[in-house]
């Protein structure tokens, strides 16, 4: 396998991110298309990585770090060729690494019909905290799961950011 790197996004990706992102499920299912992919991708307050070979986008995170569940993990998009490879496994630890700086909590949340992604994040850790019917199509719910190291009332954030 090719050696990956994370590294920010950079204007010069978020056309191709959002192909990526609209072209693949669960994004399809929601009938989101390309506009609102760049859309999602481009939006100042999100933070997003993205997992790189030589010159190939892989895939991408995007986290979010304000709200109310600081520390969300807004999507988890890795390309068709790319999946089965470990890349999203890559992604969420190189996301949490960066949250658990700052905040004791990872949210992220999975479609009711896509179950290899849940079964990812329950092999990483993660638990259920509860669903959400209908909440972005009709008929599928979405389910917030939460991986933690601390409560909130006792945890230090680190200095390094």
């Amino acid at each position: 396998m090719s050696t990956i790197t994370i590294r920010p996004l950079l204007t010069k990706d978020i056309a191709l991110c959002a192909q990526m992102m609209s072209q693949s499920d669960p994004w399809l299912t929601f009938g989101r298309d390309y506009k609102a992919s760049y859309q999602t991708i481009s939006d100042p307050i999100k933070e997003v990585y993205l997992a790189v070979t030589e010159e190939t986008i892989a895939g991408f995170i995007i986290i979010n770090m304000t709200g109310a569940f600081i520390g969300y993990i807004q999507s988890v998009c890795v390309d068709t060729a790319w999946r089965g490879r470990g890349i999203g496994t890559q992604l969420i630890n190189y996301a949490e690494e960066r949250i658990f700086r700052s905040t004791p909590n990872v949210f992220i949340c999975v479609s009711s019909f896509n179950k290899g992604a849940r079964k990812l994040y329950e092999r990483l850790g993660y638990s259920i905290v509860g669903e959400l019917q209908d909440y972005v199509i009709p008929g599928a719910s979405e389910i917030l799961l939460r991986k933690t190291i601390a409560p909130l009332a006792v945890f230090s954030p680190s200095i390094s950011k």
